[in-house]
């Protein structure tokens, strides 16, 4: 069983920017793969970027390409979104997610992030 805690999520204007965390229970945190996903109201849940065991490999989708950088650190079993010029668009819930094998298993509960224009 693995628990994850999102934070960081909050009310920012357009341009501006703001660091997502996602905190993970669990010894075995550095054996596999993160991923960041959000959802819009009224919108299908979307991939936004994903990282692989030891940070060397990293994914984007190509709506944040550029502006948002996904890392992690083992030693604090923590995984990071760090969102740049944000646009009112990138508004939704975003969800720290693992993937331990072929698909992403385990979700936290999200947190808010809102770009007003």
């Amino acid at each position: 069983q693995v628990q994850l805690v999102e934070s960081g999520g909050g009310l920012v204007q357009a341009g501006g920017s703001l660091r997502l965390s996602c905190a993970a229970s669990g010894r075995t945190f550095s054996s596999y793969a993160m991923g960041w996903f959000r959802q819009a109201p009224g919108k299908e849940r979307e991939f936004v970027a994903a990282i692989n065991w030891s940070g060397g490999s990293t994914y984007y989708a190509d709506s944040v390409k550029g502006r948002f950088t996904i890392s992690r650190d083992n030693a604090k079993n923590t995984v990071y979104l760090q969102m740049n010029s944000l646009k009112p668009e990138d508004t939704a819930v975003y969800y720290c997610a693992t993937k331990r094998s072929q698909s992403y298993d385990y979700w936290g509960q999200g947190t808010q992030v809102t770009v007003s224009s």
